[in-house]
């Protein structure tokens, strides 16, 4: 029943990179902006909608884990629908718990940078 649970660490990756690239990354910069005034801006409810999912890393995670399920026809535990649902939730929980250690390796990438930074400044010359 369990033979290729590890499939869904492997699966969750592509998720998770594919995710953080269209909400966070610079690439993506003029695209996500239009689609953060677009989210705030329509006037009907399901396109402010349709525009926020490109704003939001766990929506559209959503998004592309039924894409790579639709792709690798993966299921978890049960091998008919149930197991596509059980194998979405789970993919995106783990691309989502990737995505925020992705973030917090980051932030202190970025924190370690700026002391040596200001340290390098306050070096006498």
């Amino acid at each position: 029943m369990f033979e290729h649970m590890e499939m869904i660490f492997i699966l969750a990756i592509p998720v998770a990179c594919i995710a953080w690239t269209v909400t966070k990354e610079e690439v993506f910069r003029e695209i996500r902006e239009f689609c953060v005034d677009k989210s705030s801006n329509c006037k009907k409810l399901y396109q402010r909608k349709f525009f926020y999912l490109f704003t939001c890393e766990y929506c559209f995670s959503h998004y592309v884990t039924i894409l790579i399920l639709l792709m690798t026809r993966y299921t978890l535990i049960y091998p008919d629908w149930r197991g596509y649902i059980l194998a979405g939730f789970s993919i995106v929980w783990i691309a989502n718990v990737y995505m925020s250690l992705y973030n917090l390796i980051r932030i202190d990438l970025k924190k370690q940078k700026i002391i040596t930074q200001k340290e390098e400044k306050d070096l006498p010359s």
